[in-house]
């Protein structure tokens, strides 16, 4: 069982910067893949970012790369998302989820344990 509980979230203008952080309950994070999703009002929750149990390997959604980079700490059982240039359009709840393997990665369908959230909002 893994508990995660996201953080950093907040209001930021056109252009600035955040950092989320997702904080992992549990001996067995290292082995977890994982991921930054987000939900806007009204849409879908879509894939952000995913980083492999090591680190070494990492995947992101067209419309954020170059500008966010997710990356974890195995020995503080957190996992981060430093957000770049944000956009009004990055405006969402952000979700920090994990799962066992790495196949379907981009699918949110595919995680096991979700965090609550956290809103980031990004004013023009």
């Amino acid at each position: 069982q893994v508990q995660l509980v996201e953080s950093g979230g907040g209001l930021v203008q056109a252009g600035g910067s955040l950092r989320l952080s997702c904080a992992a309950s549990g001996r067995t994070f290292f082995s977890y893949t994982m991921a930054w999703f987000r939900q806007a009002p009204g849409k879908e929750r879509e894939f952000q970012a995913v980083i492999s149990w090591s680190g070494g390997t990492t995947y992101y959604a067209d419309s954020v790369k170059g500008r966010f980079t997710i990356s974890r700490d195995n020995a503080k059982n957190t996992v981060y998302l430093q957000m770049n240039s944000l956009k009004p359009d990055d405006t969402a709840v952000y979700y920090c989820a994990a799962k066992g393997r790495w196949d379907s990665v981009r699918s949110s369908q595919q995680y096991d344990y979700w965090g609550q959230g956290t809103q980031v909002t990004v004013s023009s």
